[in-house]
């Protein structure tokens, strides 16, 4: 039972909550709500209202809590909050004392946060979860209780506050409450845990504020001193002495003898310690569904390239193909629930999928044999109804991108050919690669199962053979003065960092073992040699090779290669990678590997010394053993946006069945997966579209 204190407090708190309700307020004349914690009023407690953009914020109100916690904030007459390019409002309470408090005055460790975005609500809650919600989506953007950045960053972090808190009453928003959150994964229970640890320093709880400081203590970094500071540094090191705070829920609030539950305000939380203290989302809808690559557009939108249609009973021996989704920076999805975007050739779209400087989405496609392109503002196709197939040329298509001068570059994985669209003009097009008796037509580029592309800062492209263990670079201006690199074994996604150094995921990795390696030889030897059957057929075939590779040896690492052309690696964040397939590189050149087989998202230490902890050096994992997990299931792309959220495309979900012949009728429509995860504030931002190496935003 609780405390009459408590709940005291929060009769009073509803109270005042019901009077707020009753009487209108104006968003454009002021903000009135309360600051809380542990559901009790934070009375003398200072209030002020500030507007963040790329510079210093900048004070626009400021007031104190009345004894019920109550304030009322009076806006400036004249000035327009209500512009996106105003930069984004957020509130601060600071200081007070709760009705709840173990402590005889006033808490200088209490600071509470609410971002609100670009519009000022005419009634706000400050407390726990609100603090917490926008230390997370904004982690990228705080240095105590300053908040600047990038305006598009800032208003991506903003509009995600909405989905973890009800800004109005302080309570759970209706994202991290709904079906996909609440149960199928812990962030709802790590969000609530959060909450209550800051509630137990605000109420005072004897050495709380001490040693929940201690433990949210950077690596060789400063003491926090209060509760907001405190929380960025858990966001930012969410591995760093997880065990540590998770710990201090049982010192603070121990589950009285004879009782099951902790007498807390937030239910549920956390049973056992997480491995981390990330905070992420699943979304869903809009046509995604078993999906290969992403990518994030100039307005951080998500777009997926759809491997499998919405709904079809789909195996990877027989499926209906997809279009493509577009996902709003908040998760909403802004495509049609089922098909996705449709036509202009698009037909199982494949891993390629790149965002233009003129607003145009390029896509590749499996089934369709095709190259793609839509309008990014509408969806609209652009290309025709085929698709640009050069008469039919093609096979199954997979990597595509966007170079700095406006060339779009592809690659047809299932005839090892590269396609070249000078400024993305389908007439000027050319085909490279073609192998006569047994010889390159083309110089000496010749490549294996091409998978992936990228474009380094010297106009060198470089190609993932994911039919072998190489890498193979050409200049852009000739493609036949071709070279190759060993790395691990079917190389796939490929990044280029701001110092020219190209990231390679192995799927495989380094096997080292002779029956292994022969084992691996004969499939990929087999695989390069089947032209059998269709595109989506063959396609199959090598899907059901890698998965066997993969389960029968597990593996999966990243290469690194300089521009001096030296290998270095392999890189395998302690043996926890397998089936490495996506990489990203944030703005701090930290790199990000989406592991398919084994679930998880490992981030590394990049080449840059001052971006990553103390003691680790490049290659070395910054995530946690096990890499971070939350609603990931068998994943293949992975993005960082403008505000440091990093994006991970779930593909298939029920892989047994997807692999039958005839599928179990109830699972028929579960081989791919619907759903695509968001883990918030992890990474450096970056600029988007992604146009040539990884750019700081």
């Amino acid at each position: 039972m609780k405390q009459p204190k408590l709940l005291a407090a929060k009769c009073a708190a509803l109270a005042l909550s019901a009077a707020l309700i009753s009487v209108p307020a104006f968003a454009a004349e002021s903000i009135k709500g309360r600051v809380e914690a542990g559901g009790a009023p934070i009375s003398g407690a200072d209030v002020t209202l500030w507007l963040a953009g790329p510079g210093a914020p900048e004070k626009l109100a400021e007031t104190k809590t009345k004894d019920d916690g109550s304030y009322d904030l009076a806006l400036a007459d004249g000035k327009d909050y209500g512009k996106d390019d105003a930069g984004v409002m957020y509130l601060i309470a600071a200081g007070g004392m709760s009705q709840v408090s173990s402590g005889n005055g006033p808490n200088p460790a209490t600071t509470l946060m609410a971002t609100l975005g670009t519009k000022a609500p005419e009634r706000v809650t400050i407390n726990e979860l609100t603090t917490v919600a926008s230390a997370w989506t904004g982690a990228q953007f705080l240095d105590g209780t300053t908040m600047s950045g990038n305006a598009l960053g800032l208003r991506i972090a903003a509009g995600n506050v909405p989905n973890l808190v009800n800004l109005e009453t302080g309570g759970l928003g209706p994202v991290i409450e709904d079906p996909l959150n609440s149960s199928e994964t812990t962030t709802l229970a790590k969000f609530n845990t959060l909450g209550i640890l800051l509630t137990a320093c605000v109420t005072e709880i004897p050495d709380a504020c001490n040693k929940f400081f201690e433990a949210a203590t950077p690596p060789g970094g400063v003491t926090p001193t209060n509760t907001l500071a405190a929380a960025q540094n858990v966001a930012r090191y969410p591995s760093h002495h997880a065990n540590e705070i998770f710990g201090l829920l049982n010192e603070f609030y121990p589950v009285p003898a004879g009782t099951r539950w902790r007498e807390v305000d937030l239910i549920p939380y956390l049973n056992f310690a997480p491995s981390s203290w990330t905070l992420s989302l699943v979304y869903s809808g809009g046509g995604y569904n078993g999906v290969g690559g992403i990518a994030i557009d100039g307005e951080g939108n998500m777009w997926s390239s759809n491997n499998f249609l919405v709904g079809g009973q789909t195996t990877i021996f027989d499926w209906v193909g997809g279009g493509i989704s577009k996902f709003a920076p908040n998760g909403k999805p802004l495509s049609p629930m089922i098909k996705g975007f449709r036509g202009g050739g698009v037909d199982s779209a494949g891993w390629g999928i790149a965002v233009s400087g003129d607003d145009k989405v390029w896509v590749t496609s499996i089934i369709g044999s095709t190259i793609s392109t839509f309008d990014s503002k509408t969806g609209k196709p652009l290309s025709p109804e085929t698709g640009y197939n050069f008469d039919g040329k093609l096979g199954a298509m997979q990597g595509v991108m966007v170079a700095p001068n406006s060339d779009i570059w592809t690659l047809d994985n299932d005839h090892s050919l590269l396609v070249h669209l000078p400024k993305g003009d389908a007439s000027k097009g050319r085909i490279y690669g073609q192998v006569v008796d047994g010889k390159p037509v083309d110089g000496t580029l010749q490549l294996k199962k091409p998978f992936a592309l990228a474009i380094d800062q010297n106009d060198y492209i470089w190609v993932t053979n994911s039919g072998s263990n190489t890498v193979t670079r050409f200049p852009a201006s000739d493609p036949g003065m071709a070279v190759e690199f060993e790395v691990g074994y079917s190389p796939h996604g490929i990044a280029i960092d701001s110092q020219g150094n190209a990231w390679v995921a192995n799927s495989i990795g380094h096997i080292g073992i002779r029956e292994k390696l022969a084992f691996v030889e004969e499939k990929f030897k087999a695989r390069f040699e089947r032209h059998d059957g269709s595109a989506s057929e063959r396609a199959a075939k090598e899907w059901i090779d890698l998965w066997e590779i993969s389960d029968k040896f597990p593996g999966g690492d990243v290469s690194m290669i300089r521009p001096d052309c030296t290998v270095l690696g392999p890189f395998n964040a302690g043996k926890t990678m397998n089936g490495a397939w996506g990489i990203s590189i944030d703005g701090n050149d930290n790199i990000w590997v989406s592991n398919s087989m084994s679930h998880n998202l490992s981030q590394l230490c990049g080449v840059r010394t001052e971006t990553f902890p103390s003691g680790l050096q490049t290659g070395d994992a910054i995530s946690p053993e096990g890499g971070y997990i939350g609603g990931l299931q068998t994943i293949t792309g992975v993005a960082a946006d403008p505000a440091g959220n990093v994006w991970v495309a779930n593909s298939w979900d029920q892989t047994l069945a997807g692999f039958k012949q005839v599928p179990d009728e109830a699972l028929s429509t579960r081989f791919a997966s619907n759903t695509t995860v968001v883990f918030f504030g992890l990474a450096k931002p970056v600029r988007t579209p992604l146009i040539g190496p990884a750019r700081a935003e």
